[in-house]
């Protein structure tokens, strides 16, 4: 599993690794890239941008919802500890 910083291709701030986990989408505009077939593989050729579009409930914890602006795939992922609780709210609520 590869957990590596990265710079947002949305928000374009720098992303420090998450050191629990692999890191797989921006803590502060929770967008993602579409580079993992498993999570932390990096082995995807697509390289969409994963734009967050809703929040589910998974077990004791939440999964955001994506949907790739290049190939159109959903993928989702479960919430970081750092994650932007706002905006988890905001899509927990958007319809």
């Amino acid at each position: 599993m590869i957990d590596e910083e990265f710079i947002c291709e949305n928000c374009k701030k720098k992303v420090n690794k998450l050191n629990y986990s692999a890191r797989d989408h921006c803590p502060y505009c929770l967008y993602s890239k579409h580079v993992d077939i498993s999570p932390g593989d990096r082995l995807n050729n697509c390289k969409g941008l994963l734009v967050p579009i809703g929040i589910e409930k998974f077990k004791n914890t939440f999964k955001i919802i994506f949907k790739c602006n290049k190939c159109g795939q959903i993928h989702k992922n479960i919430i970081a500890n750092d994650d932007n609780m706002d905006l988890i709210i905001e899509l927990s609520i958007a319809k």
